[in-house]
């Protein structure tokens, strides 16, 4: 079972090197990403990106400082996203054991990188996956990426128990996984909170929640979907009625 997670906006640039940590498999990809991105000047990156003024002079200037060579100024991918999932998440908690099999059973989608092990080493970036960024003839990052993303969590799940992608990604990263060819079933998480008489997918705490799961599977070392249903972190419980074969509801309140 591979539980698969979206990167976040916010980035914790300190430094926080790890001992587990690894080099992403697609840097040759993502340089040449960079290498389109740097041809943007701050007033059409944010365009292009939907972004202030201040974070397209960010962005350009990590674009300007990124390297090939995952060595020096890089952070572990777990530890440098810095959102509501990976409050949730919290692996600066993670034991040694916790560690090593995050690496084995987690991955983050990533615009820049495509597919990352939690402790791979990145640099500072911002790229999101429905960036409509042209390079050569593709005209996304969707197109850019290609069957990339779904050979490499095949060669992943075919090496779990069980051929079953725990789905805690957001819709514009998820999209980037070919379903047509992908060689695992998808359950797809839902967290909903009661709110107005009714339950609801409140987004703040619907991200945190998520990144709870992955916490939750990787502490548990969870290898079956049946064992999701334990999950009840931060008040959460599973509902069997609200649930089907591709999703499992969790309610809250």
């Amino acid at each position: 079972m591979l539980t698969l997670l979206s990167p976040a906006k916010k980035l914790n640039e300190e430094k926080q090197l790890d001992d587990n940590c690894s080099s992403p498999i697609f840097v040759e990809d993502s340089e040449k990403l960079i290498k389109s991105l740097r041809k943007y000047s701050a007033k059409k990156l944010g365009k292009l990106m939907g972004i202030s003024p201040a974070l397209a002079d960010l962005n350009v200037e990590r674009y300007a400082n990124w390297n090939v060579d995952h060595t020096k100024e890089v952070n572990p991918a777990v530890l440098t996203f810095n959102g509501e999932v990976y409050a949730g998440l919290d692996a600066i908690s993670f034991s040694k054991k916790e560690k090593d099999y995050a690496q084995d059973n987690l991955r983050i989608l990533s615009g820049l990188y495509a597919l990352l092990k939690p402790y791979d080493l990145i640099h500072p970036y911002r790229l999101e996956m429905g960036t409509k960024l042209k390079v050569g003839r593709k005209n996304n990052l969707y197109e850019f990426w290609g069957d990339k993303i779904v050979n490499e969590i095949n060669d992943v799940v075919a090496n779990q128990k069980e051929n079953v992608l725990v789905n805690l990604a957001s819709n514009e990263y998820f999209k980037s996984v070919n379903k047509k060819k992908l060689e695992a079933s998808v359950i797809t998480p839902v967290f909903k909170d009661f709110n107005n008489g009714t339950y609801k997918s409140v987004m703040v705490y619907a991200k945190k929640a998520r990144g709870m799961m992955a916490s939750y599977i990787i502490k548990n070392k969870i290898e079956k979907v049946d064992d999701l249903m334990g999950f009840d972190t931060g008040g959460y419980c599973y509902n069997a009625k609200a649930s089907s074969d591709e999703q499992m509801v969790f309610y809250r309140g």
